[in-house]
């Protein structure tokens, strides 16, 4: 028996979540071949609207906007994507670890963790950067594990659940190793959220990146990143001038496109998971 269309198509969320995450994506990876102009070259008046020949305007030295944006987008994505993709590394790894050691090791690595998490997280961050040298991965470590605390947590509560299971039980009797059980028992249990908690990571992560090139501490000239931007044009604001908005735009679209497609994962995830266990 064929299933109704409408349990099978992509619902319209998840749809524009990935056309919108695509785009962003082919931007960032070809950045160098749509970009109209070199990213720090100086190709019209200052602030000029958008035209035939500057789509998006110029911003306060005259440099197109719209070249920045693709450039920008592909530095903020890929510091994003690394410093998540080490968060996860660690703060799954440690979770899982200290879910199936327990004992002194989960409360010495609970403790840890709780002591990291106890000051705010740009605070951090700002300390570390005025010190360390100012480059994308010094920005990628230092982003990286002050947010593998958060994926710790998730981890580990969602491992304690799993670790009790009979499954595993049955896996610790037939004599299979902390690493066996690790990857091959709960990791892929616990995949569901933690494919939605990425998605929550990334954006933070690019947020994060934002906030520091605003303050002056996160990507440095003559690279370009979207926080960078809305910190130069921010001026134009008061004469009416928008190049300020189309990063903090594209900052919000990146955010809500990504979100869009975890919530789906998710749901599509949970909803397999619970055909199967019917």
């Amino acid at each position: 028996m064929r299933l109704p269309f409408t349990q099978t198509r992509l619902p319209v969320s998840a749809f524009i979540g990935l056309t919108l995450t695509g785009i962003f994506l082919f931007c960032a990876i070809f950045a160098q071949w749509i970009a109209p102009y070199p990213i720090d070259m100086a190709v019209g008046g200052v602030w000029e609207g958008p035209s035939e020949k500057y789509w998006l305007g110029t911003d306060t030295i005259g440099r197109d906007i719209l070249s920045r944006l693709i450039y920008g987008g592909q530095i903020t994505i890929f510091v994003a994507l690394a410093s998540s993709a080490l968060a996860f590394s660690l703060g799954a790894f440690f979770g899982f670890f200290a879910a199936v050691n327990g004992g002194w090791i989960d409360q010495t690595l609970s403790r840890i963790v709780d002591l990291m998490m106890a000051i705010p997280s740009l605070i951090v961050a700002l300390v570390m950067l005025s010190v360390l040298p100012l480059n994308l991965t010094v920005l990628i470590l230092v982003i990286g594990v002050l947010d593998s605390t958060r994926v710790f947590r998730l981890s580990r509560a969602v491992a304690v659940d799993i670790a009790v299971m009979d499954y595993v039980e049955a896996a610790k009797l037939r004599g299979e190793g902390g690493r066996w059980v690790i990857f091959r028992e709960i990791l892929p249990n616990a995949l569901s959220p933690l494919v939605a908690e990425f998605g929550l990571r990334f954006i933070f992560a690019v947020l994060f990146i934002s906030t520091l090139s605003f303050l002056g501490l996160g990507v440095q000239p003559p690279l370009a990143d979207w926080g960078g931007m809305v910190k130069e044009n921010k001026d134009g604001l008061v004469y009416g001038k928008s190049a300020a908005l189309v990063p903090a735009f594209a900052i919000a679209a990146l955010a809500i496109s990504v979100n869009l497609v975890a919530d789906w994962v998710l749901t599509r995830t949970s909803s397999l998971k619970g055909g199967r266990g019917g």
